[in-house]
């Protein structure tokens, strides 16, 4: 069964977009292929957390130009200031097996974009973790998630979603990400994704 790996930080909204995508129309469930979200922290990679008024306008972007509606319970009030804690509760639930740690980590982003909460609260890490049988995470940085970052660097992962097929990148292959004279522009990548998918699915036998 192939694996496919992702790099990615919590915070990302494009991983939010990317992620969900690709699990929709792979449907790991099916015991076809793995998902692995591995641990890209940006806070490590920028030295600093992301800010929550810089996620708004990427968000704000999403939703006018690519009409996503998964983001409907941003809120920059409750902005985490470390994504830490919660990649440790990914780490732990991938510890388990690949199902569970990656309905995990989309529980994680849903409860930050969807539904406003603060990921960097230990309540809400403690009532994610009871969701699943798992235990509340440590603040400290769990070995997995530094190995992520180890690896990551490793292999020149370029940003947030980076997705690879064995020794194959493709950077957040969903969308289709610019600039203009007015800031960020997005769309779908449908080449881009399409050309993800059929190497998967090749790679499936």
């Amino acid at each position: 069964m192939p694996t496919i790996e992702v790099f990615a930080d919590i915070t990302c909204p494009f991983t939010h977009v990317g992620l969900k995508k690709v699990v929709d129309e792979l449907d790991p469930n099916d015991g076809n292929v793995e998902v692995v979200v591995r641990a890209w922290p940006l806070e490590w990679v920028n030295e600093a957390p992301l800010e929550a008024a810089a996620v708004e306008t990427k968000v704000h972007a999403l939703r006018e130009q690519l009409g996503a509606d998964a983001f409907a319970g941003f809120r920059a009030d409750t902005w985490p200031a470390t994504t830490i804690p919660a990649l440790n509760l990914a780490a732990q639930a991938f510890d388990v097996d690949a199902p569970t740690g990656l309905a995990v980590s989309i529980a994680l982003r849903d409860a930050l974009f969807e539904d406003g909460r603060d990921i960097s609260d230990p309540a809400v890490l403690s009532a994610i973790a009871t969701e699943f049988g798992l235990n509340p995470p440590s603040n400290e940085v769990d070995d997995r998630v530094q190995a992520d970052y180890d690896e990551g660097q490793r292999r020149g992962v370029r940003g947030s979603p980076d997705f690879w097929l064995g020794d194959q990148e493709f950077f957040c292959p969903a969308l289709k990400l610019g600039h203009d004279d007015e800031g960020l522009t997005a769309e779908f990548d449908s080449d881009g994704f399409d050309a993800f998918m059929t190497r998967v699915r090749a790679s499936m036998g």
